[in-house]
């Protein structure tokens, strides 16, 4: 079947009209169908995603499964998925089926939830198969607005204020990024992806203010698109939206803004950045590299003082995907292969550590991490699958947690012995909060009173962390289960990139980056 990508990006969506126009009423039948059919839509669209993976030619570099028909104004509607984008389309596919499962307890407004999330899969998706610019941004920037509502209605007392933060905070990245597409259209003619992949966007210096700016026209290409990914990554300094979204947040909403949508800026350097602005990436690496250094290291001393879990999570998170642009911007194959490995893992490891949360706080209803401890005497299953996912946090080796951040330091220890160290301490102070952390919340004795009834997790929420705890396990001991699928597109990722570097003129300009 040739239109497998346009099936498993508007499945979702599909049911999500389904439910708005045909299910009618609030009462509790009607809130399990919607439930129901949530969950019937996201398995089957998870199921049809394991034969686009199970049909896909790792060595094959090119984009496969390749939908491309005239859209609208000249523009085509195009999709495509290579090694690259393959992985974050399945890991997409295969937590939808688990969040909507942990929203189960939900009781108000459900239908409107249930839609919010399956229109929320369906954008998602789009980000990472379109293969047209203006598609890709379309994907990029609706899927804001499903996660603005399900913060803004389902979110905590400041919901109001931490769903316009993130919104703004988003947005206003984005626009620079269309700017520069509408430039990129007028210089190249074109907006396939792939064609602009292989385009030469000018390089030469060009004079701005009165300054001399190295890498010129691509140069500012490069730093709007760093715009946009960068905030939604999220790097620092611009990440201070990220801890109120996710504090505010609905569970099943944090689980997916941890796992799936940070990972967009990300996917977006490997897709944008590197091969069509690759005098400006190298131009901009030390400054990249420094920048990631200070987010693991600042972000890991501000998670230690913490006192509400979620925003421990979050600021852990921010930590984490330092890692990532490391990885990216080192530009060599241990860090691209390092950097999505991160991706993929944290999209697994954050997803359950919120997931965790959730289930006490369900309990509870508090988030504060003194209203708790000792709960091992009360959920010994609970403290057990919460120590596992500490641990893969940490990086324990075993866990995915520490082939990601193996091979990232390892890339960039071949580039930058000062960044690597830095960014090798972040390692330790993971330890320290997320230790810290578990030490508070599950060990000692159970001396608070409103704790003695607490509950151990329901089969339900076992089956959930389940498949989170095979596959952290399965990337933790056979790595190549990703790499041998991501290896040949970063490779040719590598080549394309440095043939662009070596074809540049003039010279002088590249010898900022050691490659």
């Amino acid at each position: 079947m040739t239109n497998l990508l346009s099936i498993i990006t508007f499945l979702p969506i599909v049911a999500a009209l389904i439910l708005a126009l045909f299910l009618r009423g609030e009462d509790e039948a009607a809130a399990r169908n919607a439930k129901w059919l949530a969950l019937v839509a996201t398995t089957a669209t998870f199921i049809i995603s394991c034969f686009v993976l199970a049909g896909f030619n790792p060595q094959d570099t090119g984009f496969q499964f390749v939908e491309d028909r005239p859209w609208i104004m000249g523009l085509r509607y195009k999709l495509g998925v290579d090694g690259i984008s393959i992985l974050f389309v399945m890991l997409t596919t295969a937590l939808m089926p688990l969040t909507i499962l942990s929203t189960w307890e939900v009781t108000s407004r459900v239908k409107d939830y249930m839609i919010a999330f399956l229109v929320l899969e369906g954008l998602m998706i789009g980000v990472f198969v379109a293969l047209d610019l203006f598609l890709f941004y379309l994907f990029f920037e609706a899927g804001l607005i499903p996660m603005f509502l399900l913060i803004g209605i389902w979110g905590g007392k400041d919901r109001i204020y931490a769903s316009f933060k993130f919104f703004l905070y988003t947005f206003l990245g984005s626009v620079l990024m269309l700017v520069a597409m509408i430039a990129m259209l007028r210089m190249a003619g074109t907006t396939d992806i792939p064609t602009l992949m292989g385009f030469h966007f000018p390089s030469e210096p060009i004079p701005v203010l009165g300054w001399r700016l190295l890498g010129g026209v691509q140069m500012l290409l490069f730093l709007a698109f760093l715009a946009s990914f960068a905030v939604k990554l999220p790097m620092w300094p611009v990440h201070t939206w990220l801890p109120d979204a996710h504090v505010q947040a609905p569970t099943a909403a944090s689980v997916l803004l941890a796992a799936v949508l940070l990972k967009m800026g990300g996917y977006g350097f490997l897709r944008f950045s590197l091969p069509m602005f690759p005098e400006a990436s190298a131009i901009a690496q030390p400054v990249i590299f420094w920048l990631s250094a200070i987010a693991i290291v600042y972000t890991s001393l501000v998670a230690l003082a913490q006192t509400d879990m979620k925003k421990l999570i979050a600021y852990s998170s921010v930590a984490h995907m330092g890692y990532v642009t490391l990885g990216i911007f080192a530009v060599n194959q241990p860090g691209l292969d390092g950097a999505i490995f991160q991706m993929l893992s944290h999209g697994f490891i954050s997803g359950a550590l919120f997931l965790l949360v959730g289930v006490i706080y369900d309990r509870m209803h508090t988030r504060e991490i003194d209203a708790y401890g000792g709960l091992v005497n009360r959920m010994p299953i609970y403290a057990l699958v919460f120590m596992f996912f500490t641990m893969a946090n940490v990086g324990l080796p075993g866990t995915s947690g520490f082939v990601g951040e193996f091979l990232t330091l390892l890339g960039v220890f071949r580039v930058n012995t000062w960044v690597a160290f830095v960014a090798t301490s972040g390692v330790i102070l993971s330890a320290c909060y997320a230790l810290w952390l578990y030490r508070r919340i599950s060990l000692g004795q159970l001396v608070k009173t409103s704790l003695t009834t607490i509950t151990e997790m329901r089969p339900r929420e076992r089956w959930i962390f389940a498949p989170l705890i095979a596959m952290t396990l399965l990337l933790g001991i056979y790595p190549r289960a990703v790499t041998d699928i991501t290896g040949p597109s970063v490779a040719a990722l590598l080549n394309q990139y440095d043939t662009s570097l070596a074809a540049a003129a003039p010279q002088d300009a590249l010898t900022v980056a050691s490659h």
